[in-house]
């Protein structure tokens, strides 16, 4: 398709919001407009450059990078982990999870009490403190588009569903199992691999450098070549990132 780079006025914002791994939602309303008046030349343009532009019908965009086999990062495992635990914590309570995480919000003096709830689960992601709670998950959630925050009350975005979609369909794996084998199964939240397990997944950029800080971008999976016929809850996680991905390519 003929592509003109005039009409594309807000090209280097988007570019570089989208390769550092943010999520263009409706807050951000020049490149949201932008990206959904000019979405097939944008498509267009970044394909050519090894990127692949993902629109949820939700409301976001973001960049699918065309790797293979890459597995997911520190980063997307700690929200991923956080999103677990916050579905289970705000049901403990009687709150819809649906409803907060689309479009609620939680206090950010709601933190403390969750990290000593789920602090064994905390500490897989490295997470002991509140300060590092709101440094690893937190300020990264609001650096990359899931959520907002204001005067301490973090309100989710529209993208939050790429997380809340994984932990949804994991729970609806792990409920079929159960009423397939008639036992009761316990939540239990995915385990992050080592660090020394942790690929180095390398993006080009459009001088063909090297990404050097992966910890701040959303690396997602391709589909596993084999599944094993018990999954650990970490391999159904990843399975499930990679299949959300394929469905909305």
């Amino acid at each position: 398709m003929q592509i003109n780079l005039t009409e594309m006025t807000q090209l280097a914002p988007i570019f570089r919001e989208l390769f550092k791994g943010f999520h263009i939602s409706r807050r951000d309303p020049e490149l949201y407009s932008q990206l959904s008046n000019q979405q097939d030349a944008y498509r267009a343009l970044f394909r050519s450059l090894g990127y692949e532009l993902v629109c949820d019908t939700r409301g976001f965009y973001y960049f699918v990078p065309e790797q293979t086999g890459a597995q997911v990062n520190k980063t997307a495992q700690r929200l991923a982990l956080f999103t677990f635990i916050l579905v289970e914590h705000l049901a403990d309570q009687g709150r819809d999870p649906l409803a907060v995480l689309d479009g609620g919000s939680i206090g950010r003096d709601e933190l403390p009490p969750l990290l000593e709830k789920y602090r064994d689960l905390f500490l897989q992601a490295e997470v002991t403190t509140q300060e590092e709670l709101e440094e690893k998950v937190m300020r990264r959630l609001t650096q990359l588009g899931f959520a907002a925050e204001d005067n301490g009350v973090y309100r989710f975005l529209p993208p939050i569903h790429r997380f809340l979609d994984v932990c949804l369909s994991v729970q609806q794996d792990r409920d079929l199992a159960s009423n397939l084998h008639a036992s009761e199964m316990q939540f239990t939240a995915p385990a992050l691999m080592e660090e020394d397990d942790e690929p180095v997944v390398i993006l080009e950029s459009y001088a063909n450098e090297p990404l050097e800080d992966s910890e701040d971008a959303i690396v997602v999976i391709d589909e596993p070549t084999a599944v094993a016929e018990e999954e650990s809850e970490e391999d159904a996680l990843a399975r499930a990132i990679a299949e959300e991905q394929e469905a909305q390519a």
